[in-house]
């Protein structure tokens, strides 16, 4: 891409001033339009070092009302950063419905130059890659418009440039050594960077190339794109036909992964049991060795997600309980998923997830999960239907990364029958000190049973990878799920060692 960047050609510089000031007078206007909307808006500045990021910044958000838009200058991980997942850190700062957000570098930094100076491998640089390009793909679905600028001079301006800085001792500063030897080994750079041009360069998130041998020509093609190109064309009304969304609305695309064959529900027997005495003697047993693991994933390491999801009384607080009690309370933490607030509705599903990651080392125990995408969302109309079927998708990537990342995921159903639910909501109902478990709530879900059951399946068929499988636990008998739950979580921590 960077070969088509004509870096001579300048235009007249009055005409250039004039238009520019015509669009910074419509971006100040749009930007209401952007907040009324609620259109979330990513403008991101790569380029070279001294290519003029920063003043093209300064004078961009000029225009902005101070309360509708932020700036993040985004450096190199810290050392805690670079043992989280590659994208953990980029979730955690996009910006919500209505906001934009201007970034001095941005995830680009971990593939841009990572192969030249940080000795990261061409199988790991092409990962990476793929990971942003699964980011910005979901962020675009959702709703986020996003906006990458690559600033473009050639070796000698550049050279020039950072003679320039270094004459003054306020601005010698801003040369390093690693800015000169990128511009010694310029070529080397180029290549690096017209890849990483060219391969993320993706149709819901473009790469705009602007030269930034002028700076008057460079503001100019900036103001055009993000007005003109980018944020108007946003705000448009979208014309899709009524033929094109039923077509969308029949699919579901799960992502290319290896699936693990699931049965559905009904196919469940829930005929096992196990009585008092070998309950409590195989309990203690198992729960003395996960304790011993959960020190050896500490040493390790080595981070573990567990999702519990199931029916409504299905047990999941108890088999919670008797994971908790084996484990190092300064090691894990239980994260309960309620309906999400306003600063996580504002946002893409899965930020508030992002967020409650566990530490290397660490065990995060989700009571409910990103799982309610595709059931009680879908079920209750919380989302679209294109939203509850792309998430399926969405759901596979982010436990993809999670696993790349080196966790351990484990996946529960906790699974009992029509009858057991409704015998267990009468006792909830006619016990006093478990009446606050029963909500209306709970009437109302069990009365749409058979809706639940079918996204239930499709969530086993969808969603079970072989990296991330889903595991039915038989909870008619609370104790024999309980044990049967410690025996899988064991098993997983022992595989991850072998």
């Amino acid at each position: 891409m960077l070969e088509k960047t004509d870096l001579k050609t300048e235009p007249s510089e009055q005409d250039s001033k004039q238009k520019t000031k015509e669009l910074k007078a419509a971006l100040a206007a749009l930007q209401q339009q952007v907040k009324q909307n609620k259109l979330p808006v990513i403008i991101l500045f790569e380029g070279w070092g001294a290519a003029g990021k920063g003043s093209l910044i300064s004078s961009l958000i000029l225009n902005f009302d101070p309360r509708g838009f932020r700036v993040s200058s985004i450096v190199a991980p810290t050392e805690p950063e670079k043992r989280e997942p590659l994208l953990w850190r980029h979730w955690l700062n996009i910006p919500e419905q209505g906001v934009i957000s201007v970034l001095d570098r941005s995830w680009y930094q971990d593939v841009s130059v990572a192969r030249l100076e940080k000795d990261v491998n061409d199988a790991e640089n092409l990962r990476r890659m793929n990971d942003i390009k699964i980011f910005e793909r979901q962020l675009t679905d959702s709703g986020y418009l996003i906006i990458k600028f690559f600033l473009h001079i050639s070796k000698k301006e550049q050279k020039k440039r950072f003679e320039q800085l270094e004459s003054s001792k306020n601005t010698a500063w801003r040369v390093t050594e690693t800015d000169w030897k990128r511009n010694r080994q310029y070529d080397q750079y180029y290549r690096a960077f017209d890849e990483m041009l060219e391969y993320t360069s993706t149709a819901c998130a473009p790469w705009h190339v602007i030269s930034g041998m002028d700076k008057t020509a460079a503001e100019l093609a900036v103001y055009r794109t993000v007005v003109v190109d980018c944020i108007s064309a946003a705000l448009k009304p979208q014309n899709k036909s009524a033929s094109a969304q039923t077509a969308d609305s029949l699919m579901i695309d799960p992502g290319n992964f290896s699936f693990v064959p699931m049965p559905k529900l009904k196919e469940i027997t829930l005929d096992k049991t196990l009585d008092e005495k070998k309950y409590r003697h195989r309990l203690h047993e198992l729960q003395d060795e996960l304790s011993a693991l959960h020190g050896k994933l500490y040493r390790k390491k080595v981070p573990m997600v567990i999702v519990y999801e199931g029916w409504d009384a299905a047990g999941k607080g108890g088999n919670i309980r008797r994971v908790a009690e084996a484990l190092d309370p300064r090691g894990y933490e239980v994260v309960p998923i309620a309906a999400p607030s306003r600063e996580e509705t504002a946002r893409h599903y899965l930020w508030r997830f992002w967020r409650r990651l566990p530490k290397n080392g660490h065990i995060a125990i989700f009571d409910r999960s990103w799982y309610g995408r595709v059931m009680v969302e879908r079920i209750e109309g919380f989302c679209t239907e294109e939203d509850w079927r792309r998430a399926y998708r969405e759901i596979n990537e982010f436990e993809g990364q999670l696993h790349d990342w080196g966790a351990v995921v484990i996946k529960f159903w906790l699974h009992i029958d029509r009858d057991e639910q409704l015998q267990r909501f009468q006792e909830r109902q006619n016990t006093p000190s478990k009446q606050w478990k029963i909500t209306e709530e709970d009437w109302r879900n069990r009365a749409k049973w058979e809706e639940y059951e079918t996204a239930v399946n499709d969530m086993l068929r969808y969603t079970s990878t072989e990296f991330a499988p889903w595991h039915i636990i038989e909870s008619q008998d609370k104790k024999y799920g309980r044990i049967q739950t410690l025996e899988i979580i064991i098993d997983a921590i022992r595989e991850r060692f072998q």
